[in-house]
């Protein structure tokens, strides 16, 4: 298993926006059982130490949404913007003249499975929303991903 970051702050056509993407190629997981994860919103906080709870009604599809309780922080409703069984989704969260996706990504490759989770934020307010939440979930990424397939390999 390898793993490895790409973050950029950058003003394209006068738009404000923050990413970082952190990557892990692994054996030990398959797609499948990557999405049946991440599908079963209602138990994220079984292997992500930062939620108190997540909770959703319905299908783990674009336009649903649930509402997330960090430790230490108010819920906020997520928005599922994109989803691409066992291949990718995409989570919206919107903020006060900021908008944080967080885009989930499952590619096979010779190595293995690589699995990238980007977050990326834009708005004019983007530089605050990376201090308060954002560079937090960034940099949480490494022990989360590595949570994540621990829990996965199981299913």
């Amino acid at each position: 298993m390898y793993a490895y970051y790409i973050c950029t702050y950058e003003n394209q056509n006068n738009k404000i926006m923050w990413t970082k993407t952190h990557s892990i190629v692994t054996k030990t997981v398959t797609k499948e059982q990557l999405w049946r994860l991440f599908a079963d919103v209602n138990n994220w906080h079984t292997w992500d130490e930062g939620i108190e709870y997540a909770r959703m009604q319905g299908v783990f599809t674009a336009g649903n949404h649930f509402i997330l309780k960090p430790k230490g922080g108010p819920k906020v409703k997520i928005e599922l913007a994109e989803t691409i069984p066992n291949k990718k989704f995409v989570d919206l969260t919107r903020f006060p003249m900021a908008k944080m996706y967080g885009e989930h990504t499952f590619e096979e490759t010779p190595d293995g499975l690589k699995v990238t989770t980007t977050m990326r934020v834009e708005g004019l307010l983007t530089f605050l929303w990376v201090k308060l939440v954002a560079s937090g979930i960034a940099d949480a990424l490494p022990k989360e991903m590595a949570a994540q397939i621990k829990t996965a390999s199981r299913l």
